[in-house]
């Protein structure tokens, strides 16, 4: 890696933690953030707002990619790298897959999340776990119509591949 991909490196990762702090103190959310560049360049930030929004989805990575996608008019994201003041929890950690970020560079671990109260390591233990054995009861029900959603995708000729 070249010096000035680390210095950049460094450089956005201290911009989401500088957010993070930045929203701790404004009494705004948790202790996250998050921003996301392309091409060297910082063109998406985010903080947690769960309890500011009432969203347990308003995650500083969720956030981040949200604006990312709006700016650049996709969900598509390859090309982009995400720098967090955490390691992703779960939900992150899946919308990051989706959106195709190429990279993502992390300032704490699960431990030290866990460590303030937080569940990111409870839930990957969770998913670890067969799902009859989970906390959070998951019931199949047999439904026709479900599936016929999933027929008319198929056969669709106007669908988006994601």
């Amino acid at each position: 890696m070249r010096p000035e991909d680390i210095d950049f490196h460094a450089n956005a990762l201290q911009e989401a933690a500088l957010l993070a702090q930045e929203n701790v103190r404004q009494g705004k959310g948790g202790p996250f953030g998050a921003v996301i560049a392309r091409e060297r360049k910082v063109i998406a930030r985010g903080v947690n707002r769960v309890t500011a929004q009432l969203d347990p989805t308003a995650h500083a990575e969720i956030e981040a990619i949200r604006a990312a996608a709006l700016l650049l008019g996709t969900f598509d994201l390859g090309g982009c790298v995400l720098y967090t003041s955490s390691y992703p929890c779960p939900m992150c950690l899946g919308a990051i897959y989706w959106a195709r970020l190429d990279e993502v560079f992390f300032g704490s671990s699960t431990e030290e999340t866990a460590q303030a109260g937080f569940r990111d390591a409870l839930l990957y233990r969770e998913f670890q776990l067969p799902p009859q054995e989970r906390r959070l009861r998951l019931v199949a029900i047999d439904s026709p119509e479900c599936r016929e959603a999933f027929a008319l995708w198929s056969n669709s000729p106007n669908k988006v591949w994601y």
